[in-house]
């Protein structure tokens, strides 16, 4: 008997959704939002009803029946990695923004709903507060603050699971150091599949497309202080208008890489300081793992861009052999954890 599971993945401007029987992909689509109240005054859960009407048309229409239903897990408390049932209070911390605010917070309400109506359970899967962090790397550099765990968990724990499977090593015995590369770069040692360090891809590390990553702390204290930009600005400043964004105007690299090829020398300098940070970061985590490493993976949608992945390749190859996986297997990923729950291979774990 076929499982039929509805994945639902809500990124900044468009929420993915995906239709899979049992492993198999049928159907997907990736659901575009209007910018109508997403204001600077309006806050994430302003746009609720507008993508829950988009996403419920697009179900209605090519899910009949599904059997669960599998949500991008978002800022929620720290947990371990696995498969989670949706509880009340699971939608209550999402609701509060409980790590901060990220498109992905929508994601266990979304299931939740879509799930009523499909009388099947709701399940969110490696979500972005995965915790597997060993004592000595929460230490941020002063008491009062202590390093996060926020990832792209569910992609790393996937290309770690991936790289395993090629290098014919099981899982648990595997020594990895995975880069995430997307709109947010995470950048792990992967012990065993546990995710035992990582930047937070929201303030520090590389920068990215839309992010700034780690700055200087006291020029950043002086632009907080001596400037009339608000709160609200400087946040949107290192996550959504930095990176890219905030050099060359886009959070494309396509459009990045068009404009190298056509000769424009910052476009290329800019691209080349993103890997040239990108390797820096990995060569930093290899030391978590004291240089034993299997192999080095690339993972995500910017892995896909041959420039960036030769850039990194160049620098950090010496370390261990680079495995590239081009892409995004989220939507299989999740559709797999929910997969696995309902075949009673794994446990749902109660948040």
């Amino acid at each position: 008997m076929l499982h039929n599971i509805l994945v639902v993945n809500p990124g900044s401007t468009s929420t993915k959704l995906a239709l899979f029987a049992d492993e198999q992909q049928v159907a997907g689509e990736a659901i575009h939002h209007d910018a109508a109240g997403s204001g600077p005054h309006n806050t994430l859960w302003d746009q609720f009803d507008r993508r829950w009407q988009t996403i419920h048309e697009w179900a209605a229409s090519h899910v009949p029946s599904a059997s669960a239903v599998a949500a991008m897990g978002g800022l929620l408390r720290p947990v371990k990695g696995g498969t989670y049932l949706v509880n009340q209070r699971m939608l209550a911390d999402a609701r509060a923004n409980l790590q901060g605010e990220h498109a992905a917070n929508l994601g266990c309400a979304l299931a939740h709903r879509l799930a009523e109506g499909y009388r099947c359970p709701a399940y969110i899967v490696d979500p972005i507060s995965v915790d597997e962090f060993e004592p000595l790397a929460r230490y941020s550099g002063h008491p009062s603050i202590q390093r996060r765990t926020l990832s792209h968990a569910l992609n790393i724990h996937a290309a770690a699971r991936r790289a395993a499977a090629q290098l014919a090593t099981p899982l648990d015995h595997s020594r990895l150091v995975v880069a995430h590369l997307g709109g947010g770069i995470s950048v792990a040692p992967v012990r065993g599949g546990q995710i035992i360090d990582v930047n937070d891809a929201s303030s520090d590390g590389p920068f990215s497309p839309e992010r700034t990553g780690g700055l200087p702390l006291q020029p950043f204290l002086d632009l907080c202080f001596h400037s009339s930009h608000s709160e609200r600005d400087l946040r949107s400043l290192v996550m959504g208008r930095g990176g890219l964004v905030a050099y060359l105007g886009t959070n494309s690299a396509l459009d990045v890489e068009r404009r190298i090829q056509t000769g424009d020398g910052l476009a290329r300098d800019v691209y080349q300081a993103m890997a040239y940070q990108i390797a820096k970061e990995i060569g930093a985590m290899t030391t978590v793992l004291a240089g034993d490493i299997q192999a080095i993976v690339l993972a995500g949608g910017l892995a896909a861009s041959a420039l960036l992945v030769n850039w990194i390749r160049q620098r950090v190859e010496f370390l261990a052999p680079v495995l590239v996986f081009p892409g995004e297997d989220e939507m299989a990923a999740l559709a797999a954890g929910a997969l696995a729950a309902i075949r009673g291979e794994i446990p749902a774990l109660d948040y």
